[in-house]
């Protein structure tokens, strides 16, 4: 399957799994081993306490959410290191073959980022970046939207309405490109096109 692009002038990615491997177990993995039970840390629940949805919406500072991770752990002798190194261990790389396709997709449409994320993911992916590729991932997009930064986050329709009006894209010749059926759902309520990228497909091979 390609993507249909005929009347699209922009395209819009999401981050985690479209461009940037992740593994959320090794993340559940290593707040176990810092002592969660899995009472909120657990497969059914995984980040299902109100601190990290108000993390990802920046509604909490990054020592607050530090905080509210001693308070579910139950241990308040933990470290900012421990705490932001187990809470990393899901973002895994960008492999240069996506960062290519994105370089060379720029070249005939308008490209963005909009993603759920939070400010202690992004700093250290972005200087891990930089340090890989030699320079600012940023930089591979129009403009980037992560969701600590616009205070909204997918699947609400409110946080495609921002994103729609901040890079001022016609939505009828946008493309939206995200893993998660209930996010392609609500970009479709925004008016974006969209295109769902199953587990089976790879980013680089619809285009």
């Amino acid at each position: 399957m390609k993507a249909e692009l005929s009347n699209i002038k922009n395209i819009i990615f999401d981050l985690g799994r479209v461009l940037l491997n992740l593994d959320f177990d090794a993340s559940i993995k290593a707040f176990q081993k810092l002592g969660s039970q899995g009472e909120v840390l657990d497969h059914k629940n995984a980040y299902a306490d109100p601190v990290f949805y108000n993390f990802e919406v920046g509604k909490i500072t990054p020592p607050e959410f530090r905080s509210g991770i001693r308070n579910l752990i139950k241990d308040t002798a933990l470290t900012d290191k421990q705490i932001d190194d187990a809470w990393y261990a899901m973002i895994l790389d960008i492999p240069e073959y996506r960062v290519k396709k994105v370089q060379e997709l720029s070249t005939r449409y308008n490209i963005y980022l909009f993603s759920n994320t939070n400010q202690i993911h992004i700093d250290r992916l972005l200087a891990e970046f930089k340090k890989q590729y030699g320079f600012e991932f940023p930089s591979l997009f129009n403009a980037v939207y992560y969701s600590h930064e616009i205070h909204d986050r997918k699947p609400e329709i409110s946080s495609f309405e921002k994103v729609i009006n901040l890079s001022g894209v016609n939505p009828e010749e946008t493309l939206f490109v995200d893993d998660l059926e209930k996010n392609i759902v609500a970009a479709e309520k925004a008016g974006l096109k969209t295109l769902w990228l199953t587990e089976e497909m790879e980013m680089t091979e619809l285009f």
